[in-house]
């Protein structure tokens, strides 16, 4: 605690004085200790700007003069807001965001293994459990929310809780299904009986807590969301399908209709590059820019290759491709970051499987091959590929 209120006040001083320019690691080339840097952003801090200096969007605080930090230096870095599912005083945390390299001032959208993983965390908790109270503390969050909703979520039963492209949908017996869009701040806080068989009080609801459901056996589950990224939405569970979020997505790619056949269709009369067509919600519901990098490299394709040059087998040795590539990073805890942790706080360490991805410059891991990983941008993404063995 001395160490934070220390750095937060070196904080203030340099948000004073340098209009919250951030400093990158480029001017501290010999100062990271990159393997140390990582052990750090176990504690994470997302307070709001007003209240908290180390809450600019895009800081977060290191603990000054830490040696395992920046080797006796003040380390003060521009960061993206960080995945993490830990815990927090009272508090489960299940938060999707990123803190990757190489963004261009972007904050990209959690994909699909980490909105499974906050899905599985909320499961035990949310699934056949009763809402025995909503609280909608703000009016929208993205959007409005829908009309009386803290009235239509209070006395439901949740049936079950499922995944659609990036978006959690909560089934209810009432026939609405409760969406959900974590967006690329919005996490979900779970207090109460999940943390131990002893009874807890329910704490005292956070600033950016806007809606709160207080469910039965005395579990709270909070939607934060200090930037109002996130969305929430209430539609019948019947037509859920055809809800304006929903309705254009493509086929799941771990699911039975995204199959060879269908990609082939797809991508037939697509003139843009593989990498662009597989990031189209509309042709694969979920795949995110991370992954598409990792699966291009694990296929040996270009991602500068125009989609519908692809030869038959190689559309083909994409669909296996993609759900190894997903089923691995669910495995792992849905990470594509150091930091992003499973509701039980361990770890996810799918980001030390990547072979491309954040790592320019650095050989490539493929045997034999020699060459350098390099990057490109792409629709404003960056594309990391090895040109020597991805053609």
């Amino acid at each position: 605690e001395r160490n934070i209120a220390r750095s937060a006040r070196h904080i203030e001083q340099l948000l004073a004085c340098a209009r919250c320019k951030p400093i990158h690691h480029r001017f501290f080339p010999d100062a990271v200790d990159a393997h140390r840097h990582c052990v750090i952003h176990d504690v994470i801090f997302t307070r709001n700007i007003r209240e908290n200096a180390v809450d600019h969007a895009r800081f977060c605080v290191f603990i000054y003069g830490l040696e395992t930090e920046m080797r006796g230096f003040l380390g003060i870095l521009g960061h993206f807001a960080l995945p993490i599912l830990i815990h927090l005083d009272s508090y489960i945390v299940l938060t999707c965001g990123y803190n990757v390299r190489n963004t261009k001032g972007k904050l990209p959208m959690p994909e699909l293994p980490e909105v499974e993983t906050v899905r599985r965390g909320l499961a035990p908790v949310m699934e056949g459990k009763t809402i025995l109270n909503a609280d909608v503390r703000r009016p929208d969050l993205r959007w409005p929310f829908p009309p009386n909703m803290a009235e239509r979520l209070t006395g439901a039963r949740v049936l079950g809780l499922r995944r659609r492209s990036k978006y959690i949908l909560a089934d209810l017996d009432t026939r609405e299904t409760l969406l959900i869009h974590l967006g690329m701040s919005g996490r979900m806080l779970i207090s109460g009986e999940p943390q131990g068989n002893l009874h807890y009080e329910l704490p005292t609801p956070l600033k950016h807590d806007h809606v709160i459901l207080d469910l039965e056996g005395g579990v709270r589950v909070a939607f934060n969301d200090a930037r109002r990224f996130g969305a929430m939405d209430l539609a019948p569970t019947d037509t859920i399908d055809a809800h304006k979020l929903l309705a254009k997505l493509g086929p799941e790619p771990l699911g039975n209709d995204f199959n060879g056949i269908y990609l082939q269709e797809r991508l037939g009369n697509k003139k843009s590059p593989i990498k662009s067509a597989l990031l189209d919600q509309g042709i694969i519901a979920g795949l995110g820019n991370i992954y598409v990098c990792e699966v291009l490299f694990r296929t040996q394709i270009s991602p500068k290759t125009p989609a519908n040059t692809l030869s038959k087998a190689s559309v083909n040795g994409l669909v296996p491709a993609i759900r190894d590539v997903l089923n691995e990073a669910i495995e792992s805890g849905g990470s594509t970051l150091k930091d992003h942790r499973q509701a039980d706080g361990e770890l996810g360490y799918f980001q030390h499987n990547f072979k491309v991805y954040g790592r320019e410059g650095e050989p490539c891991l493929r045997e034999g091959c020699g060459g350098t990983i390099g990057r490109i941008a792409q629709s404003g993404r960056s594309s990391f590929y090895c040109s020597q063995c991805q053609r």
